[in-house]
């Protein structure tokens, strides 16, 4: 889809665009493209028509935020009429009768939601595949889309989608973003909590601009002020590729992502330095064990027998971490005085939003816990801490990897900061702009 959300929002609000054929047109490439992308679950294609007709008959259309524009939703959330399934054969399969707050928000602002994207079990691991498909990078589909909100980063760098809702407990929405080309934003967590894993968990946004990235969130977060970017002004911003726990070597070429944004930002005049906060390891490994305990919640009321080999695994120690009362508020606590006196002196932290390469587009719901929870591991360590500290973060693209995959940069900021992301953000797409599908990146 070569129109962004904002441009077929303003169409349909001017009469110009029909919001039905709008729907059966983004439903007709669904069916054509995600064979490869594996990007839905389901694809609500006679209810999604059905909502685009009666969207039609609004008297309000004309004022409408989102107006006719397709959108994705993580399969998380309750829509009425459909069942969050989580990525599992274990959650129910009842239709939920209400909507989901996030749901209720998309469909006032006027958006048509074509389908429900892929995750993987219980949302755990940073590849979303599952028994039924595997949602792929759109740039090489050899390489996972990322998780656990990957279904929700293919469909939006695949095209089918121009923007897609995302949730993100430790990084869940900027892997994906970093592996698809996207802009991805976690806000914080006093803006749109979703209540999983101890709290770390937040709706976000996907999508190719900034512009309408924040569009998305504004109508999540019900904040109409985030879909205006502003200027970011000259910030204090601080660059760091040391990797918080391991301290383990990133490869160049996303060491290299990030020193081309810092020549970027420097240029553009803010204060920028290298500067890295005081991670600790006891904070990162209060990480590992939410990301263990977190689930086995969730877990206590499936049955286990109808899990996947890796997840009854990953649930059982999350249980014994939790019998063994490991998951302690002072963690949490103590690694949010360290951020906030790193955040006295820096607006922004710059890191990679990867610590590896993405992992291959493969079966790995057929593979044991460690096996999954190497590469994750290894992927992961720039991201979680500041979902633990509730702080907003998002991924924006930075550059291509000789392989063709695209590369993203994480920025950081302080709570009620989203907009100064946002502004940022909007900057470097303005000065180190990144093609927003694959087809144009390949001219």
């Amino acid at each position: 889809m070569e129109a962004t959300a904002m441009e077929l929002a303003k169409s349909v609000r001017a009469g110009e665009l029909d919001p039905v054929r709008l729907t059966e047109r983004v439903l007709d490439g669904i069916e054509t493209a995600d064979r490869v992308v594996g990007a839905f679950r389901k694809v609500r294609a006679e209810e999604a028509v059905a909502e685009a007709r009666s969207l039609a008959q609004r008297p309000d259309l004309a004022e409408l935020p989102l107006a006719g524009v397709p959108v994705a939703v993580k399969d998380v959330t309750e829509i009425a009429g459909e069942y969050a399934g989580w990525g599992s054969a274990a959650t129910s399969t009842a239709p939920s009768t209400e909507d989901s707050v996030v749901v209720r928000r998309l469909r006032a602002a006027g958006a048509v939601i074509v389908g429900i994207t892929r995750v993987p079990e219980l949302c755990i691991w940073p590849m979303s595949d599952s028994p039924s498909g595997i949602a792929r990078s759109p740039w090489q589909p050899e390489y996972t889309a990322g998780g656990s909100s990957g279904g929700s980063a293919a469909a939006v760098a695949a095209g089918l989608v121009p923007v897609a809702h995302g949730t993100d407990g430790l990084g869940s929405v900027r892997f994906p973003a970093a592996m698809c080309g996207l802009v991805g934003i976690k806000p914080g967590a006093d803006v749109l909590a979703e209540g999983g894993w101890y709290g770390m968990s937040a709706h976000g946004s996907l999508a190719t601009t900034v512009a309408d990235a924040a569009l998305l969130l504004g109508v999540l977060a019900d904040r109409p002020d985030l879909a205006q970017v502003g200027e970011p002004g000259r910030l204090r911003v601080a660059v760091s590729t040391d990797l918080p726990l391991t301290h383990a070597p990133v490869p160049k070429p996303l060491r290299d992502a990030v020193d081309r944004v810092a020549d970027v930002l420097a240029a553009a005049g803010h204060a920028v330095e290298r500067a890295t906060p005081r991670y600790g390891t006891e904070a990162a490994l209060g990480i590992l064990g939410r990301w263990f305990a977190g689930p086995s919640e969730q877990a206590d009321d499936l049955d286990k027998a109808l899990l996947q080999p890796r997840t009854q695994s990953h649930v059982k120690l999350g249980r014994a971490l939790r019998a063994a009362r490991l998951i302690r508020p002072g963690t949490k606590a103590r690694w949010l005085s360290r951020a906030k006196e790193f955040f006295e002196s820096y607006d922004v932290l710059l890191t990679p939003t990867l610590a590896t390469l993405p992992p291959k587009a493969e079966r790995w719901h057929e593979r044991s816990s460690l096996a999954n929870a190497v590469p994750a591991v290894r992927l992961a360590g720039f991201a979680g801490l500041w979902n633990l500290a509730g702080y907003p973060a998002m991924s924006v693209p930075a550059s291509r990897h000789p392989n063709g995959l695209p590369l993203g940069v994480q920025l950081v900021t302080t709570p009620q900061g989203e907009a100064r992301l946002l502004a940022l953000a909007a900057q470097l797409e303005a000065l180190n702009p990144w093609p927003r599908l694959p087809q144009a990146g390949a001219r």
